[in-house]
């Protein structure tokens, strides 16, 4: 199965796309005899987008602060590395062994 492609995004196989805030907001669905009201079908899913669209923003805001968090690690754990390396000398043996 081939990768599926929504909003510019990959996904692998298998797994269904995100959905997007438009594509909850503008679903059409079939009528039926004995089918629902349309204008709480409408509001539920303008309700819906805008928590979707609220929820994706949180996460791309988290993931932001995630690989900002991730390199002030890097850079902290490099900084480290530096300071506690002992000096040259201390390395060799000046012992008889």
């Amino acid at each position: 199965m081939a990768q599926v492609y929504r909003g510019g995004q990959p996904y692998p196989a298998g797994y269904p796309g995100r959905l997007t805030p438009h594509e909850v907001r503008t679903r059409e669905f079939a009528a039926r005899r004995r089918g629902v009201d349309p204008v709480e079908v409408r509001e539920f899913q303008a309700r819906v987008s805008d928590e979707l669209a609220m929820l994706n923003e949180t996460v791309r805001l988290l993931s932001q602060e995630n690989d900002r968090i991730k390199r002030a690690l890097r850079d902290w754990q490099t900084m480290h590395a530096r300071e506690c390396r002992l000096p040259e000398e201390h390395h060799r043996n000046s012992g008889r062994w």
